[in-house]
């Protein structure tokens, strides 16, 4: 099958090799003429500008993007200009879903579809697959199907639907990417428990550490109980082999730690894209309670920085009524 990918990052360059491994035809755009040229050299048809791609393409055309939820939108009114009814564009990004219902009923009046394809595989997808969350028209998704096939990771044939090969049709325009965000979501509070379970681990000698006996410490009442010198590498790594919490976050976490368990290439800011805000926020719109995906997002605002002052006006507060200066370091 012919297609379209605008887009060629971390994902969206992987999934044009992935397809022309199976024998698709890609034309191809970005904005880095770098990444058109090499894929071009692998066999990708390169187009210089939105307009080339638009005229390399056989109709009906089906453009895939997989861009930055913040110009996805400015991006397709632009492409859907260049279109003709029967077409076809594919946003695979991580885009708000409420997005995607406004943009498929805009261009539902150019009889233009619009597909949304919640994405999931990451800087792995080529040899592992993706597996897809998708929406849109019942059609439109028919005539993609041999792209999803191809993209997904595969699986059992002989059962009911797609699903157990890795790709789903959720349901009307926006319904994908609704899936998408609670999947993100829930990574949200899965990366949270692996985060504080092995911090606590890490503290697990804390009985051996000198401790400062003043009025601004805890004291640690009982340290003979937190003697534990705990290799967390390897103790993430016993727990990948027939753990209830094994997965495949597990397994790229204990990558991380065998290779520096101190993890000293990193700050500890951990940004958040906006699907864990959309989903707590979809939460509270249909009164569902996520105290866990809640507090996991609030706990990545706070590694940014967010926090700061709260922390400084409680050490104000503590100054003022107790005289408790901060204590520092």
């Amino acid at each position: 099958m012919q297609i379209g990918m605008m887009g060629l990052g971390r994902m969206g360059g992987n999934m044009v090799r992935r397809l022309m491994h199976a024998g698709h035809e890609c034309v191809v755009h970005d904005i880095d003429p770098k990444s058109v040229a090499a894929l071009a050299s692998e066999g990708a048809v390169g187009a210089s500008s939105m307009e080339e791609l638009v005229a390399k393409l056989d109709k009906p055309r089906h453009i895939w993007l997989m861009l930055p939820a913040a110009i996805t939108g400015g991006v397709v009114e632009q492409l859907a200009a260049l279109m003709e009814p029967g077409d076809t564009i594919i946003d695979g990004g991580n885009s708000n879903y409420r997005d995607a219902v406004d943009l498929a009923a805009r261009l539902a009046a150019q009889q233009i579809s619009f597909v949304d394809v919640g994405t999931s595989g990451g800087v792995h997808g080529l040899e592992r697959g993706y597996c897809l969350m998708i929406g849109g028209p019942d059609e439109s998704v028919r005539q993609l199907d041999p792209v999803f096939a191809t993209l997904a990771p595969g699986g059992d044939d002989s059962a009911p639907g797609t699903a157990a090969r890795g790709y789903l049709h959720c349901g009307p325009s926006g319904a994908g990417h609704f899936v998408k965000m609670v999947h993100n979501g829930i990574e949200y509070g899965m990366m949270a428990a692996y985060a504080e379970g092995f911090n606590i681990l890490k503290a697990a000698n804390a009985g051996k550490q000198e401790r400062s006996a003043d009025a601004e410490t805890s004291p640690l009442s009982e340290p003979q109980y937190y003697q534990f010198d705990i290799d967390v590498g390897q103790v993430a790594e016993v727990w990948r082999h027939g753990s209830v919490i094994s997965s495949w976050l597990l397994d790229l976490t204990a990558d991380a730690l065998a290779g520096d368990s101190e993890l000293s290439q990193f700050g500890g800011r951990v940004s958040d894209s906006g699907e864990g805000r959309w989903t707590v926020k979809a939460a509270i719109d249909t009164g569902v309670p996520t105290p866990v995906l809640s507090s996991a997002l609030y706990s990545r605002f706070a590694s940014q920085g967010h926090s700061v002052y709260a922390e400084k006006l409680l050490s104000a507060m503590r100054l003022a009524f107790g005289g408790h200066f901060e204590k520092k370091g």
